[in-house]
Order: structure tokens, then sequence, then C-alpha cells
């Protein structure tokens, strides 16, 4: 049995959120290389290789773990027995002093941009990220941004590297019809922010930033994204010693079919990050004509263009007058919503596939 690429899915969540997010949409668009999957479920149209269902970071560290033993002890024996040419891996993780031959994705340096001594993610990407990169035949990124860290951090050769932008699924994330949106329920004017609650999400100036808006309770602030027990509980604990409270909203996990609705429905998107190696949720916002309001570092210039308001995410300040702008002119608004579809239509998950794909051919 002779497959010339497998793709290893080991990581996919069932709810997905940023990698797995990546991968789901990507894979559909490299059927005609006809790779063989390592995953834990099936996947319509494709051929797989079941492997187990307990590698996930659903698993929290335990998954993690497992997944690092998979990948070192038993991929390669799976990559041998399937005669395989090329193994693909979305994420920076493959087979280190092994024969397998690999392409890998690395979406960002985090960990090591703001490290965490006691971070078992942190020494991941400070001492075995660096030999995964080192045998990998080329490495795939998904900004300038990332690429430039990668020889930052790692010292790689810019040939080794293709920054290819990611895209967003054009079937979920689009502007809604007025006739959809009326049947919505009516809910108080609110800003959304959509991510984790990292730290370096940036989430408690956000929050400071909107106790400080003119007129604050006018307005609400939605939080969509998976609650976190290490830093939630000290977000709430903020709004609630500036007295806002009843005003923050913590959605906690939003699922994909929803996200359109609270997205559209939002004054602006929020996205105050302090870094991002691409920017899914601004570019998920712009493709359902919600303005933007995000950080002017990183990979968010090159995916928000001129559509977006650029700010100094340091800066509380700089925050609250985009909020309070874009609140309070209905044109600014507007202008930006026309801006954010056009920018929004330059992306496809077809685009990054392609490009993929090409990198792909050139090495099994």
């Amino acid at each position: 049995m002779s497959n010339s690429i497998i793709i290893n899915l080991s990581f996919l969540l069932a709810q997905p959120t940023g990698i797995s997010t990546y991968a789901a949409n990507l894979i559909p668009y490299l059927r005609p290389l006809d790779p063989l999957l390592l995953t834990a479920n099936a996947i319509k149209d494709f051929n797989y290789y079941p492997i187990p269902h307990n590698l996930t970071p659903a698993q929290g560290s335990i998954g993690h773990f497992r997944r690092l033993v998979w990948t070192q002890f038993f991929l390669p024996k799976i990559y041998q027995k399937l005669q395989a040419n090329l193994l693909f891996s979305p994420v920076t993780e493959a087979p280190i002093y092994s024969q397998c031959r690999y392409v890998v994705m690395c979406h960002d340096l985090i960990p090591l941009r703001f490290p965490k001594t006691t971070s078992p993610l942190t020494n991941y990407f400070r001492y075995l990220v660096p030999q995964v990169l080192k045998q990998a035949e080329h490495i795939i990124c998904n900004s300038e941004a990332t690429a430039k860290d990668l020889t930052h951090f790692y010292g790689i050769s810019p040939q080794k590297i293709t920054p290819i932008l990611l895209g967003y699924d054009v079937n979920n994330f689009s502007r809604l019809p007025q006739e959809k949106l009326d049947t919505i329920p009516q809910t108080p004017s609110y800003f959304l922010y959509l991510g984790r609650h990292d730290p370096y999400k940036n989430l408690h100036r956000l929050i400071e930033a909107f106790a400080n808006l003119p007129q604050c309770t006018n307005y609400q602030l939605w939080l969509a994204g998976s609650t976190d027990p290490r830093y939630t509980p000290k977000l709430k604990q903020q709004a609630k010693e500036l007295g806002i409270s009843e005003q923050i909203k913590f959605l906690n996990y939003v699922s994909y079919q929803e996200l359109p609705i609270i997205i559209q429905g939002a004054i602006a998107l929020v996205f105050p990050t302090l870094w991002e190696g691409f920017g899914l949720p601004a570019l998920e916002a712009m493709a359902c004509g919600t303005p933007v309001i995000t950080s002017n570092l990183a990979s968010l210039p090159e995916i928000t263009g001129d559509a977006a308001i650029l700010i100094n995410p340091d800066q509380v300040q700089e925050i609250t007058s985009a909020m309070s702008e874009i609140a309070t002119n209905n044109q600014l608004r507007s202008h930006l919503s026309h801006l954010s579809l056009i920018q929004a239509s330059k992306f496809s998950w077809q685009k990054t596939a392609e490009a993929t794909r090409q990198v792909l051919e050139q090495y099994y």
C-alpha cells in the first residue's frame, strides 16, 4: 500500500477554533492530491487511516502530551507502513530523528513572544520546534509577520519559508440579508471581541477602554470565546471593580453557525491583540461587513489593509477613542463596512489551498 502524501490531523477539535478551523477548511481543496488523512474520524470523500481519539487539545495537557508521544514514536511507523513519500502537518509538529520527509505549517510563535517559564508550550517552542523546522523539507506560514518571526527567532532562511495568507468560509461568513436580520431578537448596542482570554489578547485593556467610553451605559461588550479558568475570573473581577459587570457578556464558545449573526449585529469587532500570526476574527468580521478596530502590528495590517481602524494596543485611550468614534459616526461605520467587504473578497480558502498544494507538489 503506497500513499504519496499523508496529512496528520491528530489535533482536530470537534468544536473548531484557530488551527482546527484552518485545517477543516483547507483539506477539502487538497482533494486533487489524493492524500490519506490520519484522523480519528472519517472525512467525506477522503481515504483515512484511523488514529486515537484522545490526542487533541480538548483533553487538555494530557491530550497534548499523548499527541507528542504519538507523533514521535507511532507516526514514523505509520509513515513507513504506508510507504509515504511526504507528510504534511498543518501544525508545527512532526517526527524528528526519523526518515519521514515532511512539510509543516507554522501559525505563530506566540509562546516565544510571550514566554511563560512554567509553560510546557514555551519549552516545546524553545527546544523541539527548532529541530522540527530544521528537518522540514519546507515551511508554510500564514503571513509575512510570521515569516519574519521564523527568521528572527530561529534564523531560518527566507528561501525555506512560503507565507500563504488564510481564507474564510464564504458559505458561513457573509453579509446577511435584512429579512434574516429582522427575525433576530433586538439586543442592546454592543461591541464584540472574538477569541481566547489569554493575556496577550489584551482583554484587560479592552475592558478598561470600554469602561472609559462616554455614555458607556448605552452599550455592552460581548466577549465570545471559550472561557479559561486561568484568566476569565480576573477579567470578571476587573469588570466588577469598574462597575460594568452588567454590561460585559461572557458568551463562551459560540457555534460556527451563530457567529455571523452576532458579528453582523455588532457595532464593531474590537480585536486589540498584542500579536497574531494571522487574525481570523478580523477577516471573518470584514466578510460580514462589520467594521473592525484592531492592532497596528504583526499581521493585522496585512489582513485589514485600509478597511479597519488600527490602534496601538498598548494605549487604552486609543482603543476608547476608536470605539467612541465608530459608535457615534454612522457615515464612518457605513464607509468601513463597504471597505471591509471589498478587502475580505481578496481572501478565500480556495486560494490558500491552491498555494499550499503548489508547495506540496514540489516535495512529493
